[in-house]
C-alpha cells in the first residue's frame, strides 16, 4: 500500500535542496480573519438566538446586574471576567445587549479550541473565538487580539488564564491591562456567579444550577500607570462586583470605601481547607458567596 503516500503525503524534497518552512496553520497561527465578515457574524448571530439564549435559559435562567453601565459605552471595549467554566462564554453571549455582542471577539487558549483546523474553525464561526497563548503573552497573541481591537471588535478575555481549577478566582494576568494599554480602549469588568455549578471543569454536559452576571463601569488605564499596577485595580473591581452581588451595591461600596472588600481567590491553605470553605460541593451556588467560619464547638 506504498502508492497510498503518493495521495496521502507531501512529495518529498530532493536531495540538496533546502527544504522551505512552512507557517502553522493551527494554535496561535490560524488565521480567523474570515469568521468575522458578514456572512459569518449573521451566522453566529443566529447561533446566539437559536441555541446560546435558549440553553442559558433553560439551564441557569440568569440574573444580570448593571446592564445600565453599559448603555452609553464607547466600542471597541474590553471584557475582563472571572473564569470557572466554558458556560461563562455561553452566558456572556447570551447576556450581553445585542450591539456589544454582534462584533465581539472572544480570546480562546489556542491549544484547546485550535488545536486543528476543524476544531479552530468551529470555535471562529460559532462563539467568534481568536486565539491566544495562555501561559504566555507572545507576539502573536497580541497581534492577533490588538487586531480585533483595531478592527472595532469587542474583545472578551479571561485575565485568570484558564478556568479555575478548585472552584475560587485565581490572580488576573496583565494581558488585558496590556492590551488597554496598547489600544487605550477602556475595560469593562465582570463578575460570573454560578457557572461552575452548571457546567463543572471536567464535565461534558450541564446542569441546572443558577446563575448570575454583574457588569462594572468601564475602567481607563492611566497614561502612566503599569499595566500590571491597572490589572489588580480591575482584579479589585471584579472582587468588588463579586461582593456586590453577594451583599447589595450599598455594602458592597461601604466594604470598599474601608478596602474591607473581601476577595473571591480564597483562603492559602490546603486543597481540602479550600474546597471546605466553598461550600457542600466544590463550586455550588450559594445565593450569598462568602467564607464560612469554622464551627464553635
Amino acid at each position: 500500500m506504498g502508492w497510498l503516500r503518493f495521495i496521502t503525503q507531501p512529495p518529498p524534497t530532493p536531495r540538496g535542496v533546502e527544504r522551505p518552512e512552512t507557517e502553522p496553520k493551527t494554535g496561535v497561527h490560524y488565521d480567523t480573519g474570515w469568521a468575522h465578515r458578514p456572512v459569518a457574524k449573521w451566522v453566529r448571530k443566529a447561533g446566539v438566538w437559536g441555541f446560546f439564549k435558549p440553553a442559558i435559559a433553560i439551564y441557569s435562567s440568569p440574573r444580570v446586574i448593571g446592564l445600565d453601565r453599559l448603555d452609553k459605552v464607547a466600542t471597541p471595549v474590553i471584557f475582563a471576567a472571572n473564569h470557572h467554566s466554558h458556560a461563562d462564554t455561553s452566558l456572556l453571549l447570551a447576556t450581553l445587549p445585542s450591539r456589544l455582542r454582534d462584533d465581539l471577539a472572544i480570546a480562546a487558549g489556542a491549544d484547546y479550541f485550535f488545536p486543528n483546523r476543524v476544531a479552530g474553525a468551529i470555535s471562529a464561526l460559532f462563539i467568534g473565538a481568536i486565539p491566544i497563548e495562555r501561559q504566555k503573552l507572545s507576539k502573536l497573541s497580541i497581534r492577533n487580539s490588538l487586531g480585533a481591537l483595531e478592527r472595532g471588535q469587542n474583545l472578551l478575555i479571561f485575565p485568570e488564564g484558564g478556568r479555575s481549577p478548585d472552584g475560587w478566582s485565581q490572580e488576573h494576568r496583565p494581558g488585558a491591562a496590556y492590551l488597554a494599554k496598547r489600544s487605550q480602549a477602556p475595560v469593562i469588568p465582570v463578575y460570573l456567579d454560578g457557572t461552575a455549578n452548571v457546567l463543572p471543569k471536567g464535565r461534558s454536559w450541564p446542569s441546572r444550577g443558577r446563575c448570575a452576571v454583574v457588569f462594572g463601569d468601564p475602567m481607563q488605564i492611566e497614561a502612566d500607570e503599569n499595566p500590571r499596577v491597572f490589572a489588580k485595580r480591575v482584579e479589585q473591581r471584579v472582587n468588588e462586583l463579586a461582593d456586590e452581588f453577594a451583599s447589595g451595591w450599598w455594602e458592597a461600596r461601604k466594604k470598599a470605601y474601608r478596602d474591607a472588600t473581601p476577595g473571591t481567590t480564597g483562603p492559602e491553605a490546603g486543597a481540602w481547607r479550600r474546597r471546605w470553605a466553598l461550600g457542600p460541593k466544590p463550586g455550588q451556588h450559594r445565593s450569598k458567596p462568602g467564607p464560612r467560619r469554622w464551627p464553635e464547638l
